[in-house]
């Protein structure tokens, strides 16, 4: 089945299955939550006009100062870009040519973009047989010859969280081993900065942390991301980078959103909710659900129920799921679900619990 290797296209998911859409669907491909962006953007909106009428800062300003602040960071050890997606374009011709250790399944763009640039990938699987957790010691033992070894965390498509004391064990044998670890944080903001590696980071030079402001504060039409790292890899890594990667608009949003630590809490707080009620809902329907710490989560059928054939059904019932095909070791065989407001997912509930009484 010839199909979009990303979320959040239900449209062209749509044309590529060869169903036709019915008038309204359900996204739950995507990973954004429900509430939409901070109000500041809509209520400041005719503020940001002039901001069209000038070049932005070529580093990305206000915006780079401002994570630097957040992250109590300073500004050389950070590099804003045109979302996340562009910064694993800069990792990957770092590596080109290079042996990269990627845990699997994983998100698309990491072999594409490394892929892109004749990197030597090394496959880690992980398994549902343990739910999916990172053996540590299988990651050490890979290091050797490594350039980078790629770990997302919380981790997508499942949402488990790895530990930072586990972390920091895989930190300390990259150093040991001369390997980079490159922490892909897109969706940390979900847990808290607790679990981030970011307070870190002075103290493990080889690491490199990639970030997203995208997934928590709603804003991906306008892509921005930023990568945090020592000062020396922050030049090297921008070095090929386009002169104003970054618009005035994002950045200036961008900066606004640092601050936000209600409107974070609020999401935290309804996704694990519905988090929590769909976990549940799984173990009633001896469904298997990968544990996940963030807002979306990864779920596959009882034994003897056709995924193939559940997926169209519920394309055709308007219900749109994150397929696995493009992830490996799940293969179509389970599937995401972002988190969504209550009555949504009351929705999908009702859908999944109707097919599985029926087939």
């Amino acid at each position: 089945m010839n199909l979009p290797n990303h979320g959040a296209n239900p449209l062209r998911l749509y044309s590529q299955s060869g169903i036709e859409p019915p008038e309204k669907f359900l996204d739950f491909s995507d990973n954004i939550h429900p509430f939409g962006p901070p109000s500041f953007i809509k209520e400041n909106w005719s503020g940001f006009y002039p901001l069209l009428n000038a070049y932005p800062d070529p580093h990305a300003e206000p915006f780079r100062t401002a994570a630097a602040a957040y992250h109590q960071l300073e500004t050389d050890q950070i590099a804003a870009a045109n979302g996340a997606a562009e910064i694993f374009t800069w990792l990957a011709r770092r590596y080109r040519g290079k042996r990269v250790i990627l845990l699997e399944p994983a998100f698309s763009e990491y072999r594409q973009t490394l892929e892109a640039e004749s990197a030597v990938i090394s496959e880690i699987q992980l398994s549902s047989e343990n739910n999916w957790q990172v053996n540590v010691d299988a990651v050490k033992a890979e290091l050797g010859n490594s350039a980078a070894v790629y770990i997302c965390n919380p981790h997508n498509p499942t949402g488990i969280l790895l530990t930072v004391e586990k972390l920091k064990e895989i930190a300390d044998s990259c150093c040991a081993a001369g390997c980079e670890l490159v922490i892909d944080e897109a969706f940390i903001d979900f847990i808290g900065e607790e679990a981030s590696f970011a307070e870190y980071l002075s103290s493990y030079p080889q690491v490199i942390i990639v970030r997203s402001m995208t997934k928590m504060y709603a804003i991906a039409g306008l892509r921005l991301g930023y990568v945090l790292a020592a000062p020396k890899k922050i030049s090297e890594l921008t070095e090929g980078a386009a002169h104003w990667n970054v618009n005035a608009l994002s950045a200036t949003i961008g900066s606004g959103c640092f601050p936000l630590e209600d409107y974070r809490q609020t999401i935290r707080l309804a996704a694990n909710k519905e988090r929590n009620k769909m976990i549940q809902f799984f173990i009633e329907e001896n469904c298997r659900f990968s544990n996940s710490q963030a807002n979306f989560l990864s779920f596959s059928l009882p034994d003897g129920k056709d995924p193939d054939l559940f997926f169209q059904d519920m394309l055709k019932k308007g219900i749109v799921l994150r397929h696995t095909y493009s992830f490996k070791g799940m293969d179509g065989r389970w599937f995401r679900i972002g988190m969504k407001s209550d009555a949504v997912m009351d929705r999908l509930r009702e859908e999944i619990s109707l097919w599985l009484a029926q087939k």
